[in-house]
């Protein structure tokens, strides 16, 4: 990876990713477009790329059996996290205005290759009624469906790794409700800070704490979450050496995402945000957990099963009864959560009328 006397800004690194697009149109069946997506989106041309992310591209397929396959590799020095997505997904302004995760990434996206010219028409379009309330609310309504749909998939029988994933995501897309809101980045490891950023913004910060209350990290130190942080680098290193399953987050678990899951972690950590740094600790060790169990499982030490159960414990959610309490929670915290959105979006001096 880089550092920072070898920082490459923005522009370069999406010059660099317009080659692979170029490069891997020739050898792609049903190759439909590609854009930029993900939070360097949101930086300007001459911002150097922390070496703690990733490029993100999303690549247009006409075939729906290419689509939903996720990539994370280097070249030419940019970590590039390539998403295949399904062109019927592109095929009208009404599904992209709706959907709050893909919205916010192509009304900023640079077009980096659109062989039919549908793309730059779309955008167009999704930039002009962007920030149109009826198309904000669809947004916020589609992120507080998807808190449903995870908690929906909270299973007894699942092993442990699959329900705590599905209650930390459940509790995680709550702040996506208000950053939707807000016009602002879903992002997906820094959510929790965004969203502090913005409730503060709008003088709401208390509303923060009821957010990490349904993560369950609001009484966690500094202290502990490097404990927790440690101790996933441990497991981290053991799963990306054993993963062999083409598990849907097989990339982020490698040599090349370990600066995303462990660098960035400790830098959240050292700028105070030891409590929202929690997230994505625990979403990466229970993935790693999860490796292990499918891939590995005489690599599971006691120590690694000592300082799962512990993380969970410190979360509240290390049995099955708190699981389901914690999910019981997320759901009654929903109406909160959506009067928080509808007073950002009445507040929002970028929302439009119609």
């Amino acid at each position: 990876m880089r550092n920072e006397a070898e920082a490459m800004i923005v522009q370069q690194a999406r010059e660099t990713a317009r080659v692979w697009v170029m490069e891997e149109s020739a050898r792609l069946p049903g190759f439909a477009g590609a854009y930029t997506a993900g939070s360097a989106n949101w930086l300007p041309d001459d911002a150097a790329l922390p070496a703690t992310s990733d490029f993100d591209i999303m690549v247009a397929v006409a075939e729906p059996r290419q689509a939903g396959a996720r990539r994370k590799f280097l070249y030419r020095d940019v970590l590039l996290e390539v998403s295949y997505l399904g062109n019927d997904r592109l095929r009208s302004p009404v599904l992209l205005l709706s959907d709050y995760h893909l919205a916010p990434s192509f009304r900023t996206a640079h077009i980096l290759l659109d062989p039919s010219g549908n793309l730059t028409a779309l955008q167009a379009t999704v930039r002009r009624d962007y920030a149109k309330r009826q198309w904000v609310g669809r947004r916020c309504a589609h992120a507080r469906a998807k808190v449903r749909e995870s908690l929906r998939s909270i299973r007894e029988g699942d092993p442990v790794p699959d329900r705590v994933m599905a209650g930390l995501f459940a509790a995680g897309i709550t702040t996506h409700v208000l950053l939707a809101a807000g016009l602002m980045n879903p992002t997906v490891r820094a959510r929790y800070t965004a969203v502090r950023e913005l409730l503060a913004g709008y003088g709401r910060l208390e509303f923060h704490e009821t957010l990490l209350e349904l993560l369950g990290s609001t009484r966690i130190e500094r202290g502990l979450a490097e404990r927790h942080l440690a101790t996933l680098a441990e497991i981290f290193d053991a799963a990306r050496r054993e993963i062999r399953t083409a598990f849907p987050f097989a990339s982020d678990i490698s040599e090349s995402a370990r600066p995303l899951a462990i660098e960035a972690s400790l830098e959240t950590i050292a700028r105070g945000g030891h409590r929202e740094a929690m997230f994505w600790i625990a979403v990466t060790h229970s993935r790693c957990q999860k490796v292990l169990l499918r891939d590995a499982p005489g690599q599971i030490t006691r120590g690694f099963r000592d300082s799962y159960r512990e993380l969970l414990g410190d979360l509240g959610v290390a049995s099955f009864a708190e699981t389901r309490r914690r999910a019981a929670e997320i759901e009654r915290s929903l109406p909160g959560v959506w009067e928080m959105a509808e007073a950002i979006m009445a507040a929002n001096p970028e929302i439009e009328e119609g």
